[in-house]
């Protein structure tokens, strides 16, 4: 990196929300790959935007709106997307140790995504595709995943109290450790599902094993 993106980046990082949004504005919110770590763009209008490969780790995006938003591959790690509008696609992104609470995610493509140790409590993610994404030690208490894709998902030691999980596809999911107390796995597909040392307090294990097993 050259001495003046150095300093045109110490500066960003002084910058305001409306700042930020003006940027993104001049670059006719293409901003496919940019820099913006630590960006401060709480409740900023980033519908439709291009941020495909962008950096926006610890980013604080709290509240704003990123509906139908190019994400893919996007660096998010850290980042604070606390009660956002996420329908947009995440696939590939790096979400690990986000706070993602309360977001809204229905029908947003998460696949092959890394949600490691991240944050989504109280999220709405019905009909969510996580397919392949990494959900290790992720807090998902009380998130309604109700019709999600969680095909080969691994959920490894992630908390699931109290989730809705009805008519999921867990096909192949890695559940080892995760915290299912509470949750409704009603119509859930688990064949294949791996669910050595999971907390399953308050259901019918064996009908989770008829389930695990195809039957």
């Amino acid at each position: 990196m050259s001495e003046n993106e150095k300093d045109q980046n110490e500066d960003r990082s002084k910058w305001s929300v409306q700042q930020w949004t003006d940027y993104a504005r001049e670059l006719n919110k293409d901003l496919k790959g940019a820099n913006l770590e630590g960006a401060r763009l709480w409740c900023a209008d980033l519908k439709g935007a291009n941020l495909e490969g962008a950096d926006l780790k610890r980013a604080n995006l709290k509240g704003a709106n990123l509906n139908k938003t190019r994400l893919e591959k996007a660096n998010l790690e850290k980042a604070n997307l606390e009660g956002a509008y996420l329908r947009a696609d995440l696939w590939g992104a790096r979400l690990k140790g986000a706070n993602i609470e309360g977001a809204y995610l229905k029908g947003t493509n998460l696949g092959e995504a890394n949600l490691d140790h991240a944050n989504l409590r109280g999220a709405y993610l019905k009909g969510a595709r996580l397919r392949s994404a990494s959900l290790r030690y992720t807090n998902l208490r009380g998130v309604s995943l109700e019709g999600a894709d969680l095909m080969d998902a691994i959920l490894y030691g992630a908390n699931l109290r109290g989730a809705n999980l009805e008519g999921a596809n867990l096909k192949g999911a890695n559940l080892e450790d995760a915290n299912l107390e509470g949750a409704n796995l009603e119509g859930a597909y688990l064949w294949g599902a791996r669910l050595k040392g999971a907390n399953i307090e308050g259901h019918d294990l064996d009908d989770l094993r008829k389930r695990v097993a195809g039957f």
